[in-house]
């Protein structure tokens, strides 16, 4: 029976083709006893292995012993009984890892913008409370400058003349600054800033155009727009995001040594989001 490559359950009534290695994984579970006629729990009727379960979570059993990874949907709730279910299969290190639900649960992430126009300049800040958000916004935030001569804020395209990447200011890991615009050098010659976003590829000067973007490249990347607001003194325009963030995901990592069954660790590794 251990033999076989193509193993089908029905848990519950829902039915899993799988394959034996899968569920050899954790070779003291009971899914792995269970391929050798060695749980009376598990059933063989037809060909097909039987057991009295919840079938809906068992599938995200199945995803963990296919990836060993911890990914669960945004709204999912059911940490207890998804636990209890992996204790019941024998499935130790996955029971441990959902007995710890802060570390699975989504969090609200907050975001912030801020953006003010000083003649022929615009200043952004943002803040964040995800620093890894932060992070990530930055390298996708690009300022080129270059000398110009006799243009000014409303020119459509950049000098002919090779424009300088500059580092975006990083007061901190959860904010950073930037600007764009035009101010004067010396006689005709203008000292010129635009910002690329990715994966936009244009240099944009206009600082009304690239608060547009930014906007819109925070929408698309999941996050809704709560309020606005202008502080009159600063002539500051504020706007705030959130969004559910997922966490990191969490891996098991099976160590195999000579004369052991595998032993079990946990370690944080990126996983996709679920969308």
């Amino acid at each position: 029976m251990s033999s076989r490559e193509v193993v089908v359950l029905s848990v519950g009534g829902v039915r899993f083709v799988t394959r034996a290695s899968t569920l050899q994984q954790f070779p003291e579970s009971r899914l792995a006893r269970m391929l050798n006629d060695d749980d009376r729990e598990f059933k063989l009727v037809n060909g097909e292995f039987f057991v009295d379960r919840d079938g809906a979570l068992f599938s995200y059993i199945m995803d963990f012993l296919r990836t060993l990874q911890v990914s669960l949907p945004a709204d999912f709730s059911d940490y207890q009984r998804l636990q209890r279910e992996a204790e019941f299969y024998g499935l130790y290190p996955l029971a441990d890892l959902l007995s710890q639900e802060h570390l699975l649960k989504p969090r609200l992430e907050i975001l912030e913008v801020h953006f003010s126009l000083q003649e022929m300049q615009a200043f952004f800040r943002i803040f964040g409370s995800c620093s890894t958000t932060i992070e990530a916004l930055a390298e996708r935030i690009t300022v080129f400058t270059g000398q110009q001569s006799g243009q000014g804020w409303n020119s459509p395209f950049p000098s002919q003349k090779p424009l300088v990447p500059l580092p975006l200011e990083r007061p901190s890991h959860h904010d950073m600054v930037f600007l764009c615009g035009t101010e004067y050098s010396a006689g005709d010659q203008f000292v010129a800033r635009y910002v690329s976003i990715k994966p936009d590829n244009r240099k944009l000067i206009n600082g009304t155009n690239v608060l547009g973007l930014l906007l819109d490249t925070l929408l698309k990347d999941g996050f809704r727009l709560i309020s606005t607001r202008t502080v009159s003194e600063e002539k500051v325009e504020c706007y705030t995001f959130e969004r559910m963030k997922r966490p990191a995901g969490l891996t098991i990592v099976l160590n195999q040594t000579p004369g052991s069954s595998g032993v079990a660790q946990t370690r944080r590794g990126q996983v996709q989001k679920g969308k």
